[in-house]
């Protein structure tokens, strides 16, 4: 034996892992303050759902995630900023970013481009392109139903089950003031 000692091997991978999770969760935790600044209540905010289940899949405790839904409220000073760019090709690219240092973000986002082949846009230059609506939409099929509900959307696609049909389904992208009580 080289005289090493167990504990000291089992300490330092230990270490290792543990600051790789912490900064996992770190990103998560941080994701899912940014989420519910808007709306702190994860049925109504999607992007927030999709934040707490993501920090789920990575066991980020309970605890965590309700503090940061809490400290979400402490994020005034985060900006939001919409990029125009070109990416390899040609590729349209509007890039939404939060941050709380515009000029670093940008001056980030410039050196990826680069690496990357992209190129910087003028603003108007990409955004006839894309469109944001305040509209869910679900699938292609033959008929057109508009749905102001869950409970109608979840019935329909039971009934749906079975068919080869296809139907298109538009709903409210905004499901809490569709004028029903829940």
């Amino acid at each position: 034996m080289s005289g090493h000692n167990k504990w000291a091997q089992i300490k330092r991978k230990k270490e290792v892992t543990d600051k790789k999770r912490s900064q996992i969760f770190s990103k998560l935790l941080k994701a899912i303050s940014i989420a519910a600044k808007n709306d702190s209540n994860p049925n109504y905010n999607p992007i927030l759902k999709s934040a707490i289940e993501r920090a789920k899949e990575f066991n980020v405790p309970q605890e965590n995630i309700e503090r940061a839904i809490k400290k979400s409220s402490d994020l005034e000073n985060i900006k939001e900023i919409l990029i125009e760019a070109y990416g390899p090709e040609g590729t349209a690219l509007l890039i939404e970013v939060q941050t709380d240092n515009s000029n670093r973000s940008v001056a980030e986002i410039k050196k990826i481009l680069n690496e990357h082949g992209g190129k910087w846009g003028d603003p108007g230059s990409v955004t006839w392109a894309f469109e944001k609506t305040d509209k869910g939409y679900l699938a292609k099929f033959p008929q057109k139903i508009q749905l102001s509900s869950e409970e109608r959307l979840i019935k329909l696609m039971e009934a749906l089950d079975d068919h080869d049909d296809v139907v298109e389904i538009y709903s409210s992208a905004d499901l809490e003031n569709d004028g029903q009580d829940k």
